[in-house]
């Protein structure tokens, strides 16, 4: 086994009305996430439970986390493979099924990324690393759900507008 890497974060309710929860709808779900050193998080839960839309809530940042540490990956292995990408943008997406008796979970997240890459050649190479992304990603690795992928590869000089 290799090294351990630890992470903290603190979550901090800051919804009580003066009555906390003496009553379903006495109280806001928000709460700010503070991680040393880093802007603070302004949280709630979904406005579908409660929730203040203005704030991120745990379903979008789940969605997000997968994202990001999927992108991080596929920079470095199309680094390393000599794909070279000069821009990404994803447009990611997940499912959150609702038991009947107010549980949940995620059956699925579907990235799509768009990756421009600087020469046509290297387009069939840089779909296929989003497979080997997701094989590496720690965050896809820890959920029980797949994490779909729907790549886009565009050489850079079909993006010029004429």
């Amino acid at each position: 086994m290799g090294p351990l890497h630890h992470y903290r974060a603190t979550t901090q309710w800051v919804g009580n009305r003066g009555t906390g929860t003496s009553d379903y709808k006495a109280y806001d779900r928000n709460h700010d996430i503070a991680i040393a050193g880093k802007d603070i998080l302004k949280c709630s839960s979904d406005p579908n439970f409660r929730g203040d839309k203005s704030r991120h809530n745990p379903e979008e940042l789940l969605v997000a986390s997968i994202s990001g540490c999927h992108m991080l990956w596929y920079l470095h292995l199309c680094a390393v493979n000599g794909v070279v990408v000069t821009a990404y943008s994803d447009e990611a997406s997940g499912t959150m099924e609702e038991n009947k008796d107010g549980s949940g979970q995620f059956t699925e997240i579907t990235l799509n990324p768009t990756v421009v890459v600087e020469h046509e050649s290297m387009i069939e190479k840089a779909n296929k690393l989003h497979h080997d992304a997701n094989k590496m990603c720690f965050i896809a690795r820890s959920v029980k759900f797949p994490v779909h992928h729907k790549p886009k590869a565009i050489a850079a000089q079909q993006t010029v507008t004429r």
